[in-house]
């Protein structure tokens, strides 16, 4: 069974309030949302044109510092819904634990799949999938690595939805139109904190990427997201401003679950996984003062924050976790 974080209905169910009463911790998505202008009219009422994609993959390309062909689609997770329809389904093998989305839609689709626990167990693997760095606890490899790995993959799937915060991880920049065998997926919702508008990428050589376009459709992002990409991936200041923000706050938080006890575990600017002696008892706690987090079926002791934003939430976490 898949699981996921913002599951704020469940939590609702369960404790009671309204979505407003609740900080939801449960997701790695920037509480605090890049400010952009209003979209053009034209991008509510035309049908996306060629070069209104160009100007959003030109954009994301500057922002990537990548060479190789870019497909948008409707958020990370429709570019893994993409990937295992580019084979013909034999047997593949993800880095768990990890983002249980990409298992999922392998398996949907017919492949045999299992896991490893290292990087080498991928080798030989018809079709490898590594999410660097690693959601939920943060593990992340060198581009160099990924690359040398791709020798020994059919396909290498490699998920970069939480890169934007460790700049240098990407592996974007390694890649080309010749590049056969090496999909990166990249998420524009986590980062700029607009998941709901749903917005991802597929980076690999042309001919893949030219299959990945053709199963997307003639439309795959609407005008909106293209305008507010455009902006985002142009907006260096904002980045680097962010970046040095969620870095000082994950600090932060580190430091009062610290004090509860709770050990970190791992995670990225955008989430951190901590130990605890009873996960469920640990989300309980939080749940009582309204607070969400995410826990996990393969793990009785991890739970996954989120970054709060904002004085009257970080005062609720930290009397919760005093």
């Amino acid at each position: 069974m898949k699981d996921h974080g913002g599951n704020l209905d469940a939590a609702i169910a369960q404790y009671g309030g309204r979505p407003d009463d609740w900080v939801d911790l449960s997701t790695g998505i920037n509480a605090r949302a890049y400010p952009f202008d209003p979209p053009s009219k034209r991008a509510w009422s035309a049908l996306p044109t060629q070069s209104d994609k160009n100007r959003l993959t030109d954009a994301a390309a500057e922002a990537f510092a990548t060479n190789a062909p870019i497909v948008a689609l409707a958020g990370a997770q429709a570019a893994i819904q993409a990937v295992p329809g580019l084979l013909h389904p034999t047997s593949a093998t993800v880095l768990e634990p990890t983002y249980n989305e990409h298992a999922g839609a392998l398996r949907a689709a017919g492949w045999q799949v299992s896991a490893t626990d290292h990087l080498g167990g991928l080798a030989g693997a018809d079709l490898a999938v590594v999410v660097n760095p690693n959601n939920p606890d943060g593990a992340t490899h060198a581009p160099a690595d990924l690359l040398e790995l791709a020798r020994e993959t059919g396909l290498l799937v490699i998920d970069e939805s939480f890169v934007d915060c460790v700049p240098g991880l990407s592996a974007a920049g390694h890649l080309s139109d010749a590049t056969e065998n090496v999909i990166i997926l990249r998420s524009f919702g986590k980062f700029y904190g607009l998941a709901g508008l749903r917005l991802g990428f597929a980076i690999t050589g042309a001919a893949l990427a030219g299959r990945i376009e053709a199963m997307a459709g003639p439309w795959p992002v609407s005008g909106a997201a293209i305008d507010i990409g455009v902006q985002a991936y142009r907006d260096d200041r904002w980045q680097a401003a962010t970046v040095a923000r969620l870095q000082h706050d994950a600090r932060r938080l580190d430091g009062l679950a610290a004090q509860a006890g709770w050990p970190l575990v791992g995670g990225t600017p955008l989430f951190r996984l901590y130990e605890t002696p009873n996960a469920r008892a640990a989300q309980h706690q939080l749940a009582q003062a309204r607070i969400w987090s995410r826990i996990f079926p393969y793990s009785n002791n991890w739970i996954r924050l989120g970054l709060p934003d904002g004085a009257p939430a970080w005062r609720r976490v930290e009397a919760a976790l005093r």
